[in-house]
């Protein structure tokens, strides 16, 4: 029974836990609920600011399979929070977001730092709502978590009068015993029908494949498509989120299609893209990066998209739709490829991973002749291989955006399906690498957790390495430092064959930065530096901050920088 000394925050709390929520990224506010929460075990992960707060719970809802909760104050603090929501909103992570609302009584009289956050918030989230009565309580929050986890994941919101919070909580409308604090909430998958013919299309097929989006990391789904890349003999690429998803060194695994510039991969595995009679498309948003701007997908292939989110089949290619969340329709379309003859595939199997095989020999071939440059600054495909030699199919990357997240996803190699590279890819908000791995570590923290980023991202997030130490949240950071806002130099220089007095950085000491907020650093000028402190790192459980000087000429294997003089 409710105590009649209970109040509404306490009732948030409860509700809190009985979602298994065990971490909230918060700065103190609301202080009610944060003050309840704490007093039940809940751990209160403090940021410094809160675009990184709501960063972090996006890099926690990755790895946990959790709904991850954020909380912050109203005003200015709750304007911060719009960016990370919003790349919630397009990478289809779930957060719920607890907002501090001035007392009810001061509604709409130029109350401190009295905001309209309805308005704010409707872009970036699922569900918006202000809790107005204390008997409600427990059905808003269950409401948040329904919303955020069920269907296409994204973030929720919920507006929690300061007041409100402090009153004496009423007996609920409903008695509420459900865990709605997994995603995804809701499995579900297309009909016999439909999976029948698709599996029956696979069979008859004389060059099918696959794309896997992000979406294949939820739940089993990249034990399901492993099942189904090799039950039915298919080639596999992935998007820049569906990075992980297959073991890139299966035989029939193609990479990552997003990078298509000289030297590159997919310059190599673009031919198996052209021949596609059939394209099974899977959780995936088919948007510009993951296509290289929609001229990957050949207009005389059939397109199978499978996605949770039926908006999304058909909104740039033309699709069969199967509308069901990706392990349970690879599950089922498993079971369906059982009943069908495969010999096309099987036949055709040896060649198709011949031709891979030699894709993957010609790619490192190139990439030797950039790696081996002995002079300096380091390139970054350097510094990925001495990576990619200590990784274990444990260790999770996470980059931040633009170059960074180019650098992960088209120079290492994945070890097993379901292996994570996070990166920010809804939105692409540079400052977010940081704030994600630590995400990442406090969802696994018996896990290695490796951040890559660039000295224009890091700039965003320096304040967060006090958060690190504080928190005991320990990462290497390999902090690729070129003195440049990259992509800006580079595709300025493309487009207008100039670039923007923004483009050149000052030196900075990030050594001394790290040190002085009690993080480890050391500075590497040379390729024996970078593998002494990988060395370092992979010994020690603790943070490590490694600063690289690299090359400002060096850039990603993107076609748009195809005719830039040096080479990708």
């Amino acid at each position: 029974m409710t105590s009649e000394f209970e109040t509404v925050a306490q009732r948030a709390a409860l509700a809190l836990r009985r979602h298994d929520v065990e971490v909230i990224f918060g700065q103190s506010l609301p202080s009610a609920v944060i003050l309840a929460a704490e007093a039940l075990g809940i751990r209160q992960i403090s940021y410094r600011q809160e675009n990184m707060g709501g960063a972090m719970a996006d890099g926690y809802a990755r790895m946990s399979g959790r709904v991850a909760v954020v909380a912050a104050q109203n005003g200015p603090a709750a304007t911060l929070l719009v960016p990370p929501l919003a790349e919630a909103l397009k990478a289809s992570i779930p957060i719920v977001a607890l907002v501090q609302e001035v007392e009810r009584d001061q509604a709409d009289r130029n109350a401190f730092q009295e905001l309209d956050h309805i308005a704010l918030f409707q872009s970036c989230s699922k569900f918006v709502r202000r809790v107005v009565t204390e008997d409600r309580i427990d059905d808003y929050i269950d409401m948040a978590f329904t919303a955020a986890a069920s269907g296409r994941p994204g973030p929720a919101v919920l507006l929690l009068p300061a007041d409100l919070l402090r009153q004496g909580a009423a007996a609920p409308l409903v008695r509420r015993s459900a865990n709605l604090g997994y995603w995804p909430l809701d499995k579900f998958r297309p009909s016999d029908e439909q999976i029948i013919d698709l599996a029956e299309r696979i069979a008859r097929a004389e060059a099918p494949l696959v794309i896997a989006g992000g979406g294949v990391h939820a739940a089993d789904g990249p034990h399901a498509l492993a099942h189904l890349q090799d039950l039915a003999s298919l080639p596999v690429f992935t998007t820049n989120m569906g990075k992980g998803a297959v073991d890139e060194f299966h035989p029939l695994s193609a990479g990552p299609m997003t990078l298509m510039g000289p030297l590159s991969l997919g310059a190599r595995t673009r031919r198996l893209l052209e021949e596609a009679d059939l394209i099974v498309m899977v959780a995936t948003r088919s948007n510009q990066n993951g296509t290289d701007s929609w001229r990957l997908i050949p207009p005389t292939a059939t397109i199978v998209h499978i996605d949770i989110d039926p908006v999304e089949i058909g909104r740039n290619y033309e699709a069969i739709r199967l509308v069901g969340s990706a392990a349970e329709t690879l599950k089922s379309l498993c079971i369906a490829l059982k009943k069908v003859d495969l010999s096309t595939r099987r036949k055709n199997r040896r060649g198709l991973e011949a031709a891979i095989a030699e894709a993957w020999s010609a790619f490192a071939r190139d990439r030797l002749s950039l790696v081996e440059q002995n002079g300096r600054p380091l390139r970054p495909e350097a510094v990925m291989k001495e990576l990619q030699e200590r990784m274990t199919a444990q260790t999770i990357v996470v980059a931040d955006a633009s170059y960074s997240s180019m650098w992960i996803v088209g120079q290492l190699r994945s070890l097993r399906a379901g292996m994570r590279f996070l990166a920010p890819r809804g939105l692409a908000g540079l400052g977010w690498g940081l704030p994600l791995a630590l995400g990442a570590k406090a969802a696994r923290p018996g896990q290695r957790v490796i951040a890559v980023v660039g000295d224009g991202g890091f700039a965003h997030s320096w304040a967060e390495l006090e958060t690190l130490v504080r928190s005991r949240l320990p990462v290497t950071i390999l902090l690729l430092n070129n003195g440049i806002l990259g992509f800006q130099k580079h595709a300025e220089t493309v487009k207008f064959g100039e670039y923007t007095s923004a483009i050149h950085f000052h030196d900075v000491d990030h050594v001394k930065i790290a040190e002085a907020c009690g993080c480890p650093a050391v500075r590497s000028h040379s390729i024996a530096d970078v593998s002494a402190a990988l060395d370092r790192a992979f010994e020690t459980d603790g943070p490590l901050l490694v600063e690289i000087m690299t090359d400002p000429d060096a850039f990603p294997a993107l076609s748009l920088f195809a005719g830039l003089e040096v080479a990708a």
